[in-house]
């Protein structure tokens, strides 16, 4: 192939979420582009992160609905959990999801580059002893699960990645990590009929949420046995037979069957060329611009090695945008703090926009109102607990906060970025119609109630 038959409008290296929206779009608008991956096309997100993960928790979602049917009048039995019937049934969601993928990469007539990509010079990616120019280069290589210090991975040891194919259910686990990942596994492992213990360093479980969520998610927590050390702090890790022992700062020890390390995630960005190129790395993490761009004319970078928040809607978000600056339609920088944000434990949050404190450091006097959902009708159905908080900023009315916790919240955040994001009045929300019985009447009541009108909530 010569060297001007191997020449792009746009190189991509990774093809998880943030790459392949970024080829897709550029595609649709005309660019020629290049798709370098060295996995799978769809990432860590379709592969070992967000797809399986859901699966896993809709799977314990169905197990507690067998284990609690006789509350609900349906005498059903639960036995056991079949983790091999477990994963035959995600693998065939990420089956269906990958080869639905492939044929989009076919379809748009993307150049797709299977092997490990570096980036050789501001205009080229290297797979091999392929040379692929482009006269712009997306860098979307993802992210890695972390581990600690002195915390060693093997056998008894494991992040999200092996957790992912477990072929038991272990009697007891201590996940190491209350953040997002930490608490959904947790959730999943104590609806297989797991013990479970959750070691968190900081004061409160999901510590970027508002201090209101953590509270509720912690009640529920305890409520369903999961047992919950915050501002605990790990100094050793050690495994003997078939015993994990886990010792924090205090003396305590914690001995389970399994240690799941859910410390976060790191940005992949080692040994791929990134600063022999120019480009600025801090701590790992490429450093963009608010346009996304990096330092190096024509180099952009999306997704989880951009600091700020690791989600996959993010990276995708990010990929359009940048294919669509690419193609000098200016769009709109995409505002981190409108990011819709969903952890799908059980109970499950879902928040978008500010939280009171960070409303209160950005406004000034802000406003906030907690509608319980013991009111609402669908959450009495489903008996579920938790409440909708609103957050309202003074100096402009609007609200600028939306904060949700409770059975299947995450469908309902959808309507709340919307709020946010339009920087709605409470009246302008308490104008619309919500359906009845739905979980979604929970949003328009805490708005309803917010704008002084309130029905079945107290003001």
């Amino acid at each position: 192939m010569t060297a001007e038959a191997d020449s792009y409008d746009i190189v991509i290296l990774g093809g998880g979420s943030g790459g392949y929206a970024c080829a897709f779009r550029a595609a649709e608008l005309g660019l020629s582009v290049a798709l370098v991956e060295k996995d799978k096309v769809g990432g860590t997100c379709l592969h070992r992160g967000c797809i399986p993960t859901k699966a896993l928790l809709h799977a314990a979602e169905v197990a507690d609905t067998a284990r609690e049917g006789e509350k609900f009048g349906v005498k059903t039995t639960f036995e056991s959990v079949d983790m091999s019937g477990v994963h035959s049934y995600k693998d065939g969601v990420i089956g269906r999801l990958y080869k639905g993928l492939q044929g989009l990469v076919k379809s748009h007539g993307i150049t797709y580059v299977e092997g490990t990509g570096r980036l050789t010079s501001p205009t080229t990616v290297t797979v091999g002893d392929r040379v692929l120019t482009g006269k712009n280069i997306v860098l979307a290589t993802g992210s890695y699960a972390k581990t600690l210090p002195g915390v060693e991975l093997g056998g008894r040891i494991m992040t999200s990645d092996q957790a992912l194919s477990l072929d038991h259910v272990p009697s007891r686990v201590t996940v190491l990590g209350g953040g997002v990942i930490g608490v959904e596994f947790a959730s999943v492992f104590n609806s297989f009929g797991s013990e479970v213990t959750i070691v968190e360093a900081l004061p409160r479980l999901v510590a970027a949420e508002d201090p209101a969520i953590s509270k509720q998610l912690e009640r529920a927590f305890k409520k369903r046995k999961i047992t919950a050390l915050t501002g605990a702090k790990l100094t050793d890790a050690s495994q003997d037979g078939d015993v994990v022992t886990v010792t924090l700062e205090s003396g305590e020890t914690v001995t389970s069957d399994l240690l799941l390390v859910a410390v976060g995630r790191g940005p992949v960005t080692d040994d791929l060329g990134y600063a022999e190129a120019g480009v600025t790395l801090d701590r790992g993490y490429v450093i963009t611009d608010e346009r996304l761009r990096t330092g190096v004319p024509g180099v952009y970078a999306v997704g989880d090695i951009v600091p700020g928040l690791q989600l996959a809607h993010r990276g995708f978000a990010q990929g359009i945008f940048v294919a669509e600056e690419i193609a000098g339609k200016q769009p709109a920088v995409i505002e981190e703090s409108g990011i819709p944000r969903v952890t799908y434990c059980e109970p499950e949050i879902a928040s978008v926009g500010l939280t009171e404190e960070a409303a209160h450091e950005r406004h000034g006097e802000v406003s906030s109102y907690e509608y319980n959902l013991g009111g609402n009708g669908k959450s009495q159905i489903l008996a579920t607990q938790g409440f909708v908080k609103v957050v309202r900023a003074a100096d402009t009315g609007a609200v600028v906060g939306v904060h949700m916790i409770g059975a299947r919240m995450g469908e309902q955040v959808g309507e709340a970025q919307l709020i946010v994001g339009w920087e709605a009045l409470p009246d302008d929300v308490a104008g619309l119609i919500h359906a009845h019985p739905t979980q979604n009447e929970s949003l328009g009541e805490a708005h309803l109630a917010l704008a002084g009108k309130p029905l079945h909530a107290h003001a």
